[in-house]
């Protein structure tokens, strides 16, 4: 019975790295009912399933221990189809697929992202569900922990995006 509890410390131990391990992304309500209990900023990947620059971006950029660690602990992870089929109703209006050629789009996604459909854009919301930024194309991980860095620590209010740049230490 002694030997249990460094096994079980092992398992422990384990289990929680792994959790930590990745992005805790969430479907648009999800992370819209999280924000309704605890305000935190969003940070919405929209991406679509043909995508390969989005695809790269989930296997460099997204899977980089200091980004997960800083979107983890800053932001509402959310992961959003460009081409959902789904209905989302967000601000008391539903957002729905349209047919435009080939594959169509999600009213969301164009609403969030200005009607420049994009992909990958990565878009920052405040803890109020307000557009920040919408940043289109691939981020890699030095650019994105730039950008997660100015708007977590809500440098956007009192710093313009160069003066903060130029001060920026990396962590990776």
């Amino acid at each position: 019975m002694k030997n249990i509890f460094p096994l079980l410390l092992f398992i422990f131990t384990i289990t929680f790295s792994k959790a930590q391990n990745k992005i805790n992304w969430l479907s648009f309500e999800e992370g819209i009912a999280q924000l309704k209990k605890e305000p935190k900023p969003l940070l919405i990947d929209v991406y679509t399933d043909w995508c390969g620059w989005c695809k790269k971006m989930d296997v460099t950029t997204y899977s980089n221990q200091t980004i997960i660690q800083a979107i983890n602990d800053n932001f509402y992870a959310i992961k959003l189809n460009g081409e959902e089929k789904e209905d989302i109703t967000f601000k008391d209006y539903t957002f729905k697929f349209k047919e435009n050629g080939r594959r169509g789009y999600h009213e969301l996604a164009a609403a969030l992202m200005n009607g420049k459909l994009s992909f990958p854009t990565t878009i920052f919301l405040t803890d109020n569900a307000e557009v920040l930024q919408s940043i289109p194309g691939y981020l890699d991980k030095i650019k994105l922990e730039k950008i997660i860095a100015y708007f977590s620590s809500k440098n956007y209010k009192k710093t313009k995006w160069e003066d903060f740049e130029k001060k920026f230490k990396s962590k990776l």
